[in-house]
């Protein structure tokens, strides 16, 4: 069975290594921070946007939801007038 042995040496160097590596990473996410601040206010502009429209679009199904209540009301109205002259030019 092969082992690996891992000497004080081998270990700093790993230890060495591992550690540029974390700080290569942190630079690359430090640049992506400094993208996503460059790019704060317009995606913030583009959520205020979206926003609006949904605002829109939520006083539309508004008022649809009125004119279909008017329209149900009169159809039930009508059926109802209806029913009622039925039964009284019947008697």
């Amino acid at each position: 069975m092969y082992r690996m042995a891992w000497t004080d040496e081998r270990m700093d160097d790993f230890a060495k290594h591992s550690d540029q590596r974390f700080d290569a990473v942190d630079k690359r996410f430090d640049t992506v921070d400094r993208r996503f601040d460059k790019l704060e206010t317009d995606v913030n502009r583009r959520f205020d946007l979206v926003e609006s429209r949904l605002g829109r679009l939520d006083d539309r199904f508004a008022a649809l939801q009125r004119t279909l209540l008017v329209m149900s009301g009169g159809i039930i109205a009508t059926l109802i007038a209806g029913v009622v002259s039925l039964v009284v030019t019947q008697a």
